[in-house]
């Protein structure tokens, strides 16, 4: 089986000597950039199955080189996970805003880092085999979207949405089940897998995201006051 492609974009030497240890001893390749204004040119040409991204680089800073990923037409869905010193709140909201998959804080453990990057990894081969979210099987069509899990594309009036890894999760999971209200928790546990750490507020955040991304058709993701988020359950078809 080829091994998983790393590209890990980070400039202190010490922190870089230990990622690269751990993903050869865990099977994987990887690259290093060590420059913001580097990292988009790198995983353009490399286009890697995961990019470990530091926030504070010297050039362009995580956040800003995360959203250009977004706004790549080929790098759009590659997952990102976010290492960086800060473990405030407000910075892993502001990580998860600008497209990151995952946020791990520093120092951290290598088996950890290892376990988020494998369930990642895990989750995109089972895409790329055919299977389908473990929610939503089949294609799925509410008014205007429509989504089909097995090939992760979505679109909205027939036109492709570009959406993170997590938006397209989102989503399906409340469109395959319109009308039903998941709470922040349930949402976490269905799209990460349960005991995923990780804050009510950036579902939050990844809402905000998705209802951006929808447009007009953002009041298809309703706020129930209290408890979580449903898809409407009175959608008007298209043919």
């Amino acid at each position: 089986m080829k091994a998983e492609r790393i590209l890990v974009v980070e400039d202190e030497d010490d922190i870089v000597e230990l990622i690269q240890f751990t993903l050869h001893r865990e099977g994987f390749e990887s690259e290093v950039v060590q420059k913001g204004d580097e990292a988009l040119a790198r995983a353009e040409s490399m286009e890697p199955d995961l990019i470990l991204l530091d926030l504070m680089l010297p050039g362009k800073n995580g956040h800003q080189i995360c959203s250009d990923l977004r706004a790549h037409p080929r790098l759009a869905q590659t997952p990102v996970i976010m290492l960086t010193a800060r473990s405030e709140e407000k910075e892993m909201i502001q990580g998860l805003e600008s497209g990151a998959d995952d946020y791990v804080t520093k120092p951290f453990s290598p088996k950890l880092l290892c376990a988020r990057i494998r369930a990642v990894i895990r989750r995109r081969r089972r895409e790329e085999d055919g299977g389908a979210h473990p929610v939503a099987s089949g294609r799925i069509q509410r008014g205007p979207v429509e989504i089909d899990p097995n090939r992760h594309r979505a679109t909205l009036n027939g036109k492709a949405l570009e959406l993170t890894y997590t938006e397209f999760h989102l989503l399906a999971l409340l469109a395959g089940r319109p009308g039903w209200v998941f709470s922040r928790y349930q949402i976490v546990d269905s799209i990460r897998g349960e005991g995923y750490p990780v804050t009510k507020r950036s579902v939050d955040v990844q809402v905000v995201g998705l209802r951006k991304k929808l447009g007009e058709s953002a009041r298809l993701i309703e706020t129930v006051r209290g408890v979580g988020y449903r898809f409407a359950e009175e959608v008007e078809e298209t043919d």
